[in-house]
């Protein structure tokens, strides 16, 4: 891999593996760490755990998932896959289950983020919104409607 980060990660990455709990991870191959980390702040809310250059790991709603700069998978399968890659977020949702939609589609729109569809109650119990990331990813914060 070629790797650019300058400062020592907070844990080792074995000991980072070993520490996640079982269920589905995520793990966004981005091409601008710092565009992804400010989105996933400042729009979404998440909280940012670590970052550097190569590599984040962010919380969101109890859940872990992390961020990988694209130079840190020249060596890796997926090479191939993100390789001129330019509408990779396409046929994806990030479903964020119990986010707000309407402070999240605001937040969006004041840092000047795309807002697919605005926020509204669907008729299969959400209220929910799509906003576009850097890359392309869609997130869907989405909050359960009161019967």
């Amino acid at each position: 891999m070629a790797m650019k980060r300058t400062k020592t990660p907070w844990m080792k990455a074995e000991d980072f593996g070993r520490s996640l709990p079982r269920g589905i991870g995520v793990n966004l191959l981005v091409t601008d760490m710092a565009a992804m980390e400010a989105f996933c702040r400042d729009v979404l809310g998440a909280r940012i755990v670590y970052a550097d250059e190569d590599f984040a790991a962010i919380e969101l709603l109890g859940s872990i998932f992390m961020l990988h700069a694209d130079h840190s998978y020249l060596d890796n399968e997926m090479s191939g896959v993100i390789t001129g890659a330019e509408t990779r977020g396409t046929g994806i949702e990030l479903r964020l289950y119990g986010a707000d939609p309407d402070a999240i589609e605001a937040r969006a729109r004041d840092l000047g983020h795309i807002v697919l569809a605005g926020t509204i109650d669907k008729p299969h119990g959400l209220r929910e919104c799509y906003v576009v990331g850097p890359d392309g990813y869609v997130f869907v914060p989405s909050a359960a409607l009161s019967a």
